[in-house]
């Protein structure tokens, strides 16, 4: 079977069996439950009446008028429409939380505690629940900040690295740390699951946006804690290596990146300047690195001779690592002609919806997308029937697609995000 290629209709996956009960909206929650998904879990996503804050994140939207924010995040789940003010869905959450291996929120800390659905009371019923908590600045003294991505962007220190050295500060194209805590939460929910199976116990696992912040900075806030250095904006330039930056073609800019003494021999025989390689200005990293201003003319007058797509296909030949700046429709499309294979379907027949592919491949069991981004509480009473014993599973999936269910039936008060 190709790396890529999709397993057959009931292929085990590494979590089936594995109950996730969602409580979480917006990005940084939804983004962790829809890779455990991918990978088995049966996800109940719990919405409020008004349904996840994504649904109404337009434009874009696809053709059928669903927002391509919420199908982003929330494929192979089932929806669960839930009151918390209403006791018996009330009821059903807390139920849900108790049948659940695993509990994801992203309320404000603290804010579950009213409706029994924080850690301590869920725990108490279940003993073995791996219950992971995500919030903008943590449960103590940030407790209370609102936890948005580019507020975090900002006071985490990113905005100050990113836009024109003499401009103003940017926010990165993306929620980037939204994304980063999903991940770290997924990373930190399977670790969690492997000790419960080991020991029986679960645990509490608190994620957060500054957190991921923190560590998703690597190099930069490495610079100021070992350092005792406070980076600052460099445009597209890098702190630590030059070239590592869009240099201007005869057309269009290319990024050009040399991280080593061979690579940057490599590229200026290929530019016709070799000497340059053995000028003392440039001979190690850091000597380019502080003579950048000296070095990038010299590549420059070269590399305007030919277009980008020449020095592309000679610069890869050579070993030199290089490549253009695509509009995001041509990223997708240089991904397939990769074979990488970046767009799948989730769901089928007339629910099916283009979604970009889980992005590990698994040579044994491999990512499933069974389920389409769901409708607002549409497995509410499949998963009521499952809390209530009315339906028996007969399956792990089964038991999944219950739970699912009944986490459609709870609305939840909402975090700020």
């Amino acid at each position: 079977m190709n790396s890529t290629e999709d397993p057959p209709a009931g292929a085990a996956r590494p979590l089936e069996g594995v109950v996730v009960a969602d409580f979480s909206r917006v990005l940084a929650g939804p983004y962790a439950t829809m890779l455990l998904a991918d990978l088995g879990a049966e996800v109940i996503k719990v919405e409020g009446p008004g349904g996840d804050d994504t649904r109404t994140w337009v434009p874009p939207v696809r053709p059928d008028g669903v927002s391509t924010y919420y199908t982003a995040i929330n494929r192979g789940k089932k929806s669960v429409v839930l009151d918390f003010t209403d006791a018996e869905d009330l009821a059903t959450a807390q139920a849900l939380a108790r049948r659940a291996d695993v509990v994801i929120e992203n309320f404000k800390p603290g804010g579950l505690k009213r409706f029994g659905l924080d850690y301590a009371a869920v725990a108490e019923a279940n003993p073995a629940v791996v219950y992971c908590s995500i919030s903008g600045f943590g449960s103590a003294e940030g407790a209370s900040l609102p936890g948005y991505d580019l507020i975090v962007q900002a006071m985490s220190g990113l905005m100050s690295l990113t836009g024109d050295p003499d401009g103003s500060p940017f926010r990165a194209g993306i929620s980037v740390f939204d994304v980063m805590a999903g991940l770290h939460s997924a990373v930190a929910v399977l670790a969690a699951l492997r000790h419960r199976d080991a020991t029986g116990t679960g645990q509490h696992l608190e994620a957060s946006l500054m957190a991921s912040a923190m560590s998703g900075l690597v190099n930069q806030t490495a610079a100021y804690v070992a350092g005792g250095v406070v980076p600052h904006r460099m445009g597209n330039a890098h702190p630590s290596l030059f070239p590592y930056e869009p240099l201007p073609t005869a057309d269009d800019d290319l990024i050009v990146t040399a991280g080593n003494n061979a690579q940057f021999r490599r590229l200026c025989t290929a530019l016709g300047i070799p000497e340059v390689a053995e000028d003392p200005r440039f001979a190690e990293n850091g000597d380019r690195t502080a003579n950048r201003e000296q070095l990038r003319p010299l590549l420059v007058e070269q590399l305007r001779k030919h277009p980008a797509k020449h020095w592309f296909a000679e610069l890869n030949e050579v070993g030199v690592p290089n490549g253009p700046i695509n509009t995001i429709g041509q990223g997708v499309e240089y991904a397939k002609e990769l074979g990488l294979e970046p767009v799948v379907s989730a769901g089928t027949g007339e629910r099916a919806v283009p979604v970009v592919r889980h992005p590990v491949t698994f040579s044994a069991t491999p990512p499933r997308y069974d389920l389409a981004p769901p409708e607002l509480g549409e497995h509410t009473e499949q998963v009521r029937a499952w809390l209530s014993g009315e339906t028996a599973p007969t399956t792990s999936t089964t038991a999944s697609t219950a739970a699912s269910t009944a986490a459609a039936t709870t609305t939840a008060p909402r975090k700020e995000s």
